[in-house]
């Protein structure tokens, strides 16, 4: 049997490129809100676009919050996308204090609307190069989902939020737009979320799902 990775539909995200671009890949997607489907895969899919309370009540409303908490504890590779990895994360500002999955330490906190007194486009919407972040090991994104793609490589947002995790050393990647500079993606041992669409990011974000779908993990 081919490598299957199950994606958590609840109610919101980019499913159908989600699972094309796993298809690309080569593998199969498993497209499911079973609480009982979600808490046996064996790699997990959480994408996302939308409001985190809406995302979070979708979870909810389906009986996903604990078997998304079980797999991830249980070392099995989980990819969070856009709202996906805000839901990872303890809480969220976006449009009142909302809790959320508690998987990776920190908030999700707006973009800022200005930068040194001059204004800020909020939303974030477009093609912007992610980098390894200061001081990092020679070789960051060494089995990781980034591992494919060169430090520089163009990727697709659209977002207005982005994680402001508690501890730095989840940073993975960063980008910077208007002067702001904040994660791109985060990563703890087998668990990893990108603030950009991957699914929508061309070669680079095809490279990086295959990556997260076949590398063994760490």
């Amino acid at each position: 049997m081919g490598t299957v990775v199950t994606v958590v539909d609840y109610g919101m995200g980019n499913l159908l490129s989600v699972c094309r671009a796993l298809e690309h890949a080569g593998v199969e997607p498993r497209l499911t809100d079973d609480p009982a489907e979600v808490e046996r895969a064996e790699r997990l899919v959480i994408p996302g676009v939308g409001a985190f309370a809406d995302g979070m009540r979708g979870l909810e409303e389906r009986g996903l919050v604990e078997p998304i908490r079980a797999v991830s504890a249980s070392g099995r590779p989980v990819l969070g996308i856009c709202l996906g990895l805000h839901l990872l994360m303890d809480e969220s500002d976006e449009f009142g204090r909302h809790p959320g999955l508690g998987i990776l330490p920190g908030r999700v906190v707006e973009l800022p609307r200005e930068t040194n007194g001059t204004p800020s486009k909020v939303p974030h919407i477009g093609w912007t190069s992610i980098h390894a972040p200061a001081g990092a090991e020679d070789d960051p994104w060494a089995g990781s989902p980034l591992e494919p793609v060169q430090d520089g490589v163009d990727v697709y947002f659209v977002h207005s939020f982005v994680v402001e995790p508690s501890e730095p050393e989840l940073t993975l990647a960063e980008a910077e737009s208007d002067g702001r500079r904040f994660p791109a993606a985060l990563r703890r041992g087998s668990i990893a979320g990108t603030q950009f669409h991957p699914e929508k990011s061309g070669p680079a974000g095809l490279a990086i799902v295959e990556a997260f779908a076949r590398n063994a993990p760490s």
